[in-house]
């Protein structure tokens, strides 16, 4: 009996002992953890203004001929994007300047046919990855035409502004910050011009441009 008695108050000062222990032990925090939320994904939405420059080559009617260059202007334009949507919808304008020109000679008389300037109003869609974007466009394009005569009498010349079309597309890269860089083809078609050379009437006839050219955007 003796020996029970012993054994129960030994387990009670164990018992004891550790609530004692355990009351002395730090509480741990099982609250859990936040959830790990990663980097939104870059959106296109806004005015953005730029500069681009490239070559362009034409293949035109007979009164024209062939010709290649060097293009450069500005762009200005904007994007929507819905946020969490891959689709870019936007408008763009451009002004270009060009050396595009043809000439020909023949019987003493020379002829030269060339583009000043040329621009386009475009409709944009693209698909993006983050800050990377493929697109297509197309829309309106205006061209100054410019054509002299030159012979042993003297020289003519006349200009006219003609409209047409344009289709293309490129790429788009968003590098840093509010800038962009983009890589960019347009096919351009302008209608016929009439000029008047000499009081003689002078058709430019159909003319067409492919242009590649690189560009910089800054986003607002």
């Amino acid at each position: 009996m003796r020996t029970l008695t012993a054994i129960g108050a030994a387990l009670a000062v164990v018992g004891i002992a550790t609530a004692a222990s355990a009351a002395d032990m730090p509480v741990r925090n099982y609250t859990k953890a936040p959830a790990y939320a990663p980097p939104a994904l870059y959106n296109w939405t806004g005015f953005y203004a730029g500069v681009n420059a490239g070559g362009a080559w034409s293949r035109a009617g007979t009164n024209f001929g062939d010709a290649s260059g060097f293009v450069g202007g500005g762009q200005i334009g904007y994007n929507w994007q819905a946020m969490g949507s891959p689709l870019v919808l936007g408008l763009e304008a451009d002004f270009q300047g060009t050396s595009l020109k043809n000439t020909a000679s023949a019987a003493g008389i020379t002829g030269e046919a060339k583009v000043p300037a040329f621009g386009t109003v475009r409709g944009r869609i693209g698909y993006a990855w983050d800050r990377f974007m493929v697109y297509g466009t197309g829309g309106w394009a205006y061209s100054n035409t410019k054509a002299t005569v030159s012979g042993p009498a003297g020289s003519v010349s006349d200009s006219r502004w003609g409209s047409g079309y344009t289709l293309g597309g490129g790429a788009e890269w968003a590098f840093m910050g509010p800038w962009s860089l983009k890589a960019e083809y347009l096919y351009v078609k302008a209608r016929s011009v009439d000029l008047t050379l000499g009081g003689v009437p002078f058709s430019t006839g159909d003319y067409h441009y492919n242009v590649v050219r690189a560009g910089l955007n800054y986003r607002f």
